[in-house]
């Protein structure tokens, strides 16, 4: 039997002593943060809506706490892959994900998703809400939803629709429309808005329900024609677009939002920072201003706040996946 001297008072002291030092020094650490960048990872192309609110967020951020939050885009899969990754990183506060109401109804959608969303993510802030809108290449020729209907109908199968991916919100926006329509079109699926917009204007998909904030502009431009937004209400950005409920597609109410979460177990107190900053920044004229420029809207909201909104956002989705008979193995 190997031998072994028996701990001495000395040898306890020592080893407590290390104890407070590994701790201080953590404690230094985390109270450091950033003390490098950090990245802030998007499920889609750039320039797309989730990518243009990750990046207003990330320069108010890189001017707020003195590193820089670089963009980090990472499309496909729906944005799984971007959340997977995070999923899997360390939970020190250096990798973030914006993630979009997409992330609860892949939830539901994709039978294989590796990542539950409670389970693996901490919510740290939502960024922004907004309606979609339905926009068609302007070579269609309806200017109502109604004679949009009637157009999609005496189409019969010619009819694509694009999308920013499987199980996005425009996604099942327009699995919704064919539902309560009783139209149909075949699902294109781009990994995300920018490529779907362009393909759109450019005549190989005829419609698409996308986000206000990158699709307006297309429309101010004359690049496409607006029919209808998905909220209950008009929007404020567009008043004069009515809802799709107003033209006569009811029960239809789709928001979309984006916000950041972390890994699993990063520490409260960079969760609280990053909140603390996000919220200050909506106090900041010109960001509230570049929000209404894209039609977005925000509110103040904790951590808790967010985590609260996931967990509802979840639940809401999953009867509508369902009732589409939308699914991706």
């Amino acid at each position: 039997m190997p031998y072994s001297r028996p701990l001495t008072r000395r040898h306890i002291t020592q080893a407590g002593l290390g104890l407070l030092a590994a701790s201080a020094l953590g404690a230094r650490a985390q109270g450091a943060w950033p003390a490098k960048p950090v990245r802030v990872v998007v499920g889609f192309s750039a320039g797309g809506t989730t990518d243009i609110v990750a990046r207003l967020m990330a320069k108010e951020l890189t001017e707020a706490l003195g590193q820089p939050f670089i963009v980090d885009n990472k499309p496909g899969g729906g944005s799984n892959i971007a959340t997977d990754q995070v999923r899997a990183a360390e939970p020190d506060g250096y990798t973030l994900l914006m993630m979009a109401v997409t992330s609860t109804i892949n939830q539901t959608l994709y039978t294989n998703a590796r990542f539950k969303l409670e389970r693996d993510f901490d919510g740290v802030a939502l960024c922004a809400k907004m309606p979609n809108i339905l926009v068609v290449n302007p070579n269609v020729p309806a200017k109502t939803v109604p004679e949009f209907i009637a157009w999609l109908k005496a189409q019969g199968d010619k009819v694509s629709y694009a999308s920013s991916g499987s199980g996005t919100s425009i996604h099942m926006a327009g699995e919704l429309f064919k539902v309560r329509t009783g139209t149909h079109a075949v699902h294109v699926p781009y990994k995300g808005s920018a490529p779907a917009l362009t393909d759109l204007m450019g005549g190989q998909v005829q419609y698409m329900f996308d986000n206000m904030i990158s699709a307006w502009p297309h429309v101010q431009g004359g690049k496409l024609r607006a029919l209808a937004v998905t909220t209950k209400q008009r929007s404020p950005s567009a008043p004069d677009v009515p809802t799709m409920e107003e033209s006569g597609v009811a029960p239809f109410d789709v928001t979309s939002w984006f916000g950041l979460v972390a890994p699993k177990g990063t520490p409260k107190a960079v969760l609280n920072k990053i909140n603390d900053t996000v919220n200050l920044a909506f106090d900041k004229p010109e960001v509230m201003q570049a929000y209404a420029k894209l039609g977005a809207v925000v509110e103040k909201n904790s951590p808790q706040d967010f985590n609260r909104f996931i967990h509802a956002e979840v639940e809401a989705w999953a009867p509508v996946v369902k009732a589409s008979g939308a699914r991706v193995d």
